[in-house]
């Protein structure tokens, strides 16, 4: 799965995988804000993130260890992760109110679909504001330093130092210009 090959995430194991994830993010959704519980709910639930990553709740993902957060990276509440497939995030990038990141993909003949379904990376970079209610799709790459406007459905990949918006966002300018 997070090596993306095709899976099939109905059988008891993966079920089973999941379950123990959704404890773990109860426990993050009710435990007291700002305290040393909460901080270790997140280290358990997203081992390959930095040991600073701040998830507000409620927070909710597939498995929490596809989650790879660089040092400052802040995740505000009612986000969505899917992680089937790595999601890398940049340091210091802060992740607005409901946003939703995807890396699964079904294929779309309704027959293939019954089968199996996949997951293609999503990769965030540095310093990056996402905008609330933003939604990024499977296998795009966002660069350092962009900002993505609220309610923008990323479909495509973003280069650095750009702000994108719209369904489906677009770039309409370039950022961090020296003067």
């Amino acid at each position: 799965m997070h090596s993306g090959q095709h899976y099939d995430a109905h059988t008891p194991e993966m079920r089973a995988y999941r379950s123990e994830v959704k404890k773990k993010l109860h426990m993050l959704n009710v435990t007291e804000y700002h305290t040393d519980k909460m901080q270790e709910i997140i280290r358990s639930l997203c081992p390959n993130s930095a040991p600073d990553l701040y998830l507000e709740p409620p927070f909710y993902c597939d498995y929490g260890e596809g989650i790879i957060a660089g040092e400052g990276v802040f995740v505000n509440f009612g986000a969505v992760i899917l992680d089937g497939g790595t999601v890398t995030i940049g340091k210091k990038t802060l992740i607005a109110p409901g946003v939703h990141i995807y890396t699964a993909e079904h294929p779309l003949d309704a027959d293939e679909r019954d089968e199996w379904e996949g997951c293609r990376p999503v990769k965030i970079g540095e310093r990056c504001w996402i905008g609330g209610h933003s939604t990024i799709c499977p296998g795009v790459t966002i660069g350092d330093r962009c900002v993505i406007g609220a309610g923008a459905v990323v479909a495509n990949d973003i280069p650095d130092d750009s702000l994108a918006v719209g369904v489906p966002a677009r770039v309409i300018r370039k950022l961090n210009r020296k003067k």
